[in-house]
């Protein structure tokens, strides 16, 4: 199974397009019954709800997009301002009336006569008659129409507010011959609150479904709602505490005889579930018990052996095969992360090719109870053919969709269709209903495609293996390989796949061996003059030397840093205290950099030719500047260390670099392995120590330049050294500093969302980045909401030793930095919200939440794990945004909003480098997302950005005469005629 994880597609494919073809013969009665359940769900295109809405509200129309908007926030806005807002930036633009009374479902027309209402007041001009009548109903009116329509919404997916509702509302005509599988629905638990919550909502899903077993129901369980931290990483603590939880429902689902599934999740979770799905059902007191099931997603390219693992339990499993949820974000995610390759399929088509695959599989399999959950007419005449007379077994269509697929199946020939039915509050669960409309109503779905009309029958039903056949089972040519994602500039670095359990074991092992490199000796004052020396005299070769070559050197040393990548997470965790997960990214940011770099000084370093008179010939040359002085923090030992000394190189300057005191190791074995790459020794020298030594360097006359990153204190003392001599050129300082970072959040945004990109940007690194949250700023009408969750995501987090794969939060980085925060943080003990306990040994600073009055309260960056918070009131974004900028620091700033005019708002006024929204405000990528502050914050330019390279050089202008020993050749050489 693991080694289809990462396989190439082609490879996993190929199997399976020989299990999923079908002769002849046998693709004709196909066609011919898909036929007919195509001209049934075209029938019932007027009853499905969803169907409908799909109809009438195109994805990719700016209707559609408004809904799904309009529909994943407006609930849960309490505070009418903010509503008005969302309401006039999601309806403003859209036109509603051409949809108003045009569609067959009742319901569809009265959610748009509500947007319509909606639109009228926020765009139609002050004579328009339904704004007259608006107006004199007032405002209230129109929350009220636009939240009747959002609720109307609501019911499309939610099968009932309670079990109980759900349960009644089987019971009605149109749901006649099917059964459903109950989901209490939540999102991944966040807290163990949430967590606690879902639990007993699944115990009591079960005793309400029980209390009728007859009528066929079952309950539907995710396991990421009843555990806030299932993760690899925690898997000794989440699988034993979700085994116990999964036996405990599944012990109270057999007792009263109704069935259980577990509902598939993210990829990187498969193997934990299996262990905790395996686990329970060889226990002994549910033996008998055939209720017991999970989930299987086709688009995951393990999905037959999963089948294949279930059918060889020694118990009869209930097996959904499903196309699968996640797969944008599981894109992303492989991405992001600079994975192998993706563990799903990038192709629709291949999907359905795994899926028929293995649902052959499951027919076939002796212990499987199949059940095949499809809204595509083709898949379902598929397996019809397949299964022959047998009815031994179940399909499955989403409430609210599939209308017309079944009935007849159902109703008149006996076959079983379960309905999967979300459960809960409409406020809850609209994210939900958005992420299953854009699952079922992308561009290539088959829902989609049969909401429209311009596809014929024969392109709706096209043979799945055909289509992958013609195209060898490639990967989708607009999903490149993570290596590949920043081509042709420069190569994506390479990831660890930590959830993969024998990588995260080795791993640990790697980075917890004892480290053999030799303690590195502090330089003094007169080897700081020695360096310079040697430096300088390597300048004119260097500089002279290709900038192609260079690059090619800085590429070699990208490709040393992937091959020694243990070693130098092992000095990052054992030196810098740097998590795991901390020092991959630390050693692929170096690798980046040495990659952008050296791409931007092939594409920027070249002489340029200018335009000039005739006869003339003008050219702007970028040559080094001479010696560079690099100043890194302890922070980043590594990336920073070599991305500030690459940039350096590649344009032509010789480097002086001093790593910072707690750090020298890592700096060392960055320098050898840059002189293994092709570094000249004395182009690249290093000067370990502590301030004196900064000092000494930086007074150098002969220094041509600084890049520093540290402290603003520092940098400004940097500066005056620099301007102190008299006699000595102005040369430039390239700071990066720190910043009183906010983000700000109003009460459109999802407190789920929010709270895990708080716990991230604020705490993770212990608090020491740069960028880290330092301020959270939460509208006052949902700050009690975000702060409890806050709180209780703080409670999962796990303070322990670096090299340990479970913890969140290592120590800080020495002595002086932990007394200073503790000294600060005891000092505003009657404002704490929240504390964690921290391990009694060790330099650990325990992520505090601090209450302050005021944005003007927070006077000075804290470097590290405390996060402060402040509220702010509806209608003054603009005004906490200057608030926030009169501090004068300017490096991050993180916005959490639904609403786009909010966006437009902090782009347009927020004085920082780099602004975040809807997102952690960590991990800048190189090339992607430049980095550097203003301010306070620093000079710029942006570090793996396109103008950094730029202040490493000297520009020099040369203009040359063509004409000086004669006529210009070129001219005379044009054929227009002569005397």
């Amino acid at each position: 199974m693991a080694k289809l994880y990462r396989a190439p597609e082609p490879d996993v494919l190929k199997p399976l397009l020989d299990r999923a073809a079908t002769g002849p013969d046998s693709r004709a009665r196909i066609m011919g019954h898909a036929g007919g359940l195509l001209a049934d769900l075209r029938a019932a295109q007027g009853r499905g709800w969803v169907n409908q809405f799909l109809q009438e509200y195109r994805l990719n129309s700016s209707e559609g997009v408004a809904l799904l908007s309009l529909a994943e926030a407006f609930l849960r806005v309490p505070d009418p301002e903010t509503a008005d807002l969302l309401i006039a930036d999601k309806l403003g633009d859209a036109d509603w009336r051409a949809h108003a009374g045009r569609s067959n479902s009742r319901l569809v027309n009265s959610a748009t006569w509500g947007l319509v209402v909606g639109r009228a007041l926020v765009g139609e001009g002050d004579q328009g008659p339904l704004r007259r009548l608006i107006s004199r109903a007032g405002e209230p009116f129109v929350r009220q129409a636009v939240g009747a329509a959002m609720k109307m919404m609501g019911e499309i997916f939610v099968m009932g507010r309670t079990i109980d509702e759900a349960m009644r509302r089987m019971k009605k005509p149109e749901n006649k011959g099917f059964t459903a599988s109950f989901d209490m629905l939540g999102e991944a638990a966040r807290t163990f609150a949430d967590a606690d919550r879902y639990f007993q909502a699944y115990v009591g899903a079960i005793e309400a479904v029980g209390s009728d077993a007859a009528a066929g129901h079952s309950v539907s369980v995710k396991l990421s709602a009843l555990h806030p931290r299932y993760e690899v990483a925690r898997r000794h603590e989440c699988v034993p505490a979700l085994t116990e939880m999964l036996e405990a429902l599944a012990v109270q689902a057999a007792a009263k005889g109704i069935a259980l599934t577990v509902d598939a999740e993210e990829s990187e979770r498969l193997e934990m579930s299996l262990d905790i799905i395996g686990t329970v059902a060889a226990l002994p007191g549910l033996k008998g018990w055939d209720g017991f099931g999970m989930a299987v997603q086709a688009y995951g390219k393990r999905a037959r052996p999963v089948v294949a693992w279930a059918n060889g339990l020694d118990r009869i499993m209930n097996v959904r095969l499903v196309k699968g949820a996640y797969w944008d974000s599981e894109i992303k995610r492989t991405q992001v992360e600079g994975l192998v390759d993706y563990p799903l399929f990038t192709r629709k088509a291949a999907t359905d090719v795994s899926y028929l695959a293995v649902a052959r599989d499951m027919l076939a399999a002796e212990n499987i109870r199949p059940a095949f959950a499809s809204h595509n007419a083709l898949t379902v005449a598929t397996i019809l053919e397949w299964a022959g007379n047998s009815r031994d077994f179940e399909f499955q269509r989403l409430h609210g969709m599939g209308d017309g697929l079944y009935e007849r199946l159902v109703r008149e020939q006996g076959y079983h269709c379960r309905i999967y039915a979300p459960v809960g509050g409409h406020r809850d669960l609209l994210a939900y209903l958005v992420r299953r409309l854009l699952e079922n109503g992308a561009n290539s779905s088959f829902v989609h495609q049969l909401a429209g009309e311009r596809l014929s029958e024969a392109e709706i039903l096209a043979d799945p293996v055909a289509k992958i056949a013609a195209v060898g089972g490639t990967r989708h040519a607009s999903i490149p390989l993570p290596r590949d994602l920043f081509a042709p500039g420069h190569r994506n670095s390479e990831g660890l796949d930590l959830s993969d359990v024998p990588t995260l074991e080795a791993t640990v092992r790697a980075v917890n061996a004892p480290l053999d490199a030799a303690p590195v000796v502090p330089a003094d004052s007169g080897a700081v003059t020695a360096a310079v020396d040697r430096a300088a005299a390597a300048f004119p070769a260097w500089s002279a030397t290709p900038v192609g070559e260079r690059a090619a050197i800085l590429e070699r040393l990208a490709d040393l840093l992937e091959r020694h990548r243990e070693e130098l997470m092992a000095i990052c965790v054992q030196e810098a205290f740097k998590t795991i997960g901390d020092s991959i990214g630390e050693v692929r940011e170096a690798a980046d950099f040495c990659r952008y770099y050296a791409g931007e000084g092939r594409a920027r370093l070249m002489p340029q030719e200018l335009p000039g008179p005739t006869g003339e010939r003008n050219t702007l040359h970028l040559d080094g500047r001479g010696v560079w002085a690099t100043i890194a923090p302890w922070n980043f030992p590594l990336a920073i260390f070599l991305g500030q000394t690459a940039a350096a190189l590649v344009a032509g300057n010789t480097v002086v670099a001093k790593p910072a005191p707690q750090t020298p190791r890592i700096a060392a074995r960055a320098v050898a392995l840059a002189h293994e790459a092709g570094v000249p020794q004395d182009a690249l020298i290093l000067v370990p120590g502590g301030p004196e030594v900064g000092a000494a360097l930086t007074a150098d006359a002969r220094i041509a330049g600084v890049a520093f990153t540290g402290s603003t204190a520092t940098a400004k003392r940097i500066a005056r050294a620099l301007l102190e001599d008299d006699d000595r050129p102005i040369v430039p300082l390239i700071a990066e500093t720190g910043g009183i970072n906010a983000m700000i959040v109003d009460s459109t945004a999802l407190p789920e969302q929010v709270v895990a990109d708080v716990a991230t940007s604020a705490f993770r690194s212990a608090g020491q980045r740069c960028s880290a949250l330092r301020l959270l700023l939460v509208q006052a009408d949902v700050a009690d909401t975000v702060i409890e969750m806050l709180k209780g995501a703080m409670d999962t987090l796990r303070l322990g030793a670096p090299g340990d794969p479970a913890t969140d939060v290592g120590p800080v980085i020495d002595r002086a930095a932990y007394d200073r925060l503790m000294t600060y943080r005891d000092g505003t003990r009657e404002r704490w919200l929240k504390t964690v306990a921290a391990p009694g040994e060790g330099l650990f600073v325990p992520p505090t939440l601090i209450r302050l009055d005021r944005v003007e309260d927070l006077q000075q960056e804290w470097f590290g794990p405390i996060l402060h918070v402040a509220t702010w009131d509806a209608g003054t974004l603009s005004e906490t945004i200057a608030r926030v900028n009169a501090k004068g620091y300017g490096l991050t700033m993180g916005l959490h909003s639904r609403i786009a005019r909010a966006a437009e708002v902090a782009e347009a006024e927020a004085a920082v480098g780099n602004l975040y929204i809807n997102r952690s405000m960590i991990g800048a990528v190189v090339g992607s997302q430049p980095f550097g502050g203003e301010g306070l914050s620093g000079t710029g330019p942006k570090a793996g950005g396109p103008h950094y390279l730029y202040r490493f050089c000297t520009e020099r202008a040369v203009s040359v005469d063509t004409t000086s020993a004669g006529g210009n050749a070129t001219l005379l050489s044009l054929d227009e005629g002569g005397i």
